[in-house]
């Protein structure tokens, strides 16, 4: 049995045996009761220079090969996301290619794929709503041109510039109407992103939630869904009734989608979750639960999850991108816990100590021998006294 070393915030340690990872089953053919995106993170090329402020150095066949990891679990991938670091290291030609990337893997193994479709290649902070208008649809032509679905991301500019509801119907509407393709509408709260606080013209979810009805219902046939991340699942399930027939909701709530997911007599939400990509095989294997009809072993599976997740995206919120990065680095997905723009920086040795306590509660360690040698491996690098580390390792 492998052990690791725990650190509290006193500087106190304590052995954990790790026990097994969760009775995963690779779903058989294409899930179906739900839809499920993982909102995937980007690895960085080792010996690249991903310190603040410099432009990704992505490591392009491990970032790939973690898509092809959920793929063939039959989750679709959410690529070029707040996940992969937009607007937080993955500067606008990374993002460019990412996408580019994604796309072709996606179509050599019929996997679904979504991109994030925004205005952060604009060089200026501040810019009429012209031209974030034709920023989003440069964005939004280059996906398509592609074969990527779109997710129209939440913007900066359009928050910064909008001046009441009325400013954000139109902008939707003018981009919506140069679409391809029906999209998927995007809600980040600000707890994601201070920089989008009143998003939808108001701090109130209900208020906010009426503009984002009024947007859907004018152009309800060229949209699929909306993924709203507002933390609130009163507020998600309250907008997911009001919803026309045919549009979804895909639940980003990362604190509740357990119940979210599974619904309620009169609907459930899809899911879009970064939470996912830290979790993939047991995600899937929950939604396949549902699929044969056992909401118990949808529970029994995807319940003991929640606590992690909440951990990983635990205030400040807008850096839980660490903990998908750290999991990632657990479980085998990439060679170094490190991110691009020196992000993994973002939490404590002591945060993730209780990521790791958690994952393996919830069995969510997929190679636990692994898992106890990198952790406290870097726990002994970062100085901290760990006991004889080939007897836990």
């Amino acid at each position: 049995m492998s052990t690791a070393v725990l650190l509290g915030s006193d500087g106190r340690t304590r052995l954990l045996p790790l026990g097994e990872p969760a009775a995963v089953r690779r779903p058989a053919g294409p899930l179906r009761s739900r839809t499920a995106y993982a909102a995937a993170h980007v690895v960085p090329r080792v010996a690249g220079e991903n310190v603040p402020g410099a432009p990704a150095d992505v490591d392009w066949d491990t970032t790939l090969a973690f898509r092809h990891h959920l793929w063939s679990w039959g989750l679709g991938v959410a690529d070029a996301m707040d996940t992969a670091q937009r607007n937080a290291g993955l500067d606008p030609a990374a993002t460019r290619e990412l996408v580019r990337r994604s796309a072709a893997d996606a179509r050599s193994v019929g996997g679904a794929l979504v991109v994030g479709v925004n205005t952060d290649h604009l060089a200026d902070d501040v810019v009429p709503l012209s031209r974030v208008v034709d920023a989003y649809v440069e964005q939004l032509h280059s996906a398509e041109d592609v074969g990527a679905g779109v997710v129209l991301m939440a913007s900066r500019h359009l928050a910064r510039v909008a001046e009441g509801p009325a400013d954000y119907e139109r902008v939707y509407a003018e981009v919506i109407a140069r679409a391809g393709a029906p999209v998927l509408l995007h809600w980040l709260g600000e707890a994601f992103d201070p920089q989008l606080r009143g998003y939808f013209g108001s701090t109130e979810p209900a208020a906010a939630a009426d503009v984002v009805v009024r947007v859907i219902e004018r152009d309800a046939d060229r949209v699929r869904g909306i993924k709203t991340s507002l933390l609130d699942a009163g507020a998600e399930i309250a907008l997911r009734r009001r919803l026309p027939a045919g549009v979804a909701v895909y639940t980003g709530d990362d604190f509740h989608y357990v119940d979210l997911v599974e619904g309620d007599e009169q609907g459930f939400s899809h899911a879009l979750l970064g939470a996912f990509a830290a979790i993939g095989p047991i995600a899937a294997s929950a939604v396949a639960a549902l699929d044969a009809g056992d909401p118990a072993g949808y529970r029994r599976l995807l319940g003991p999850t929640e606590a992690l997740s909440r951990q990983v995206f635990a205030a400040p919120t807008s850096s839980y991108k660490t903990g998908i990065a750290f999991l990632s680095w657990l479980n085998g997905h990439q060679p170094a816990f490190a991110m691009v723009g020196g992000m993994h920086s973002g939490r404590s040795l002591p945060h993730l100590s209780e990521v790791v306590r958690l994952a393996d509660a919830a069995g969510a360690l997929e190679d636990p021998d692994l898992a106890a040698r990198r952790w406290n491996g870097l726990l002994a690098l970062s100085g901290v006294e760990v006991p004889t580390l080939e007897a836990v390792a």
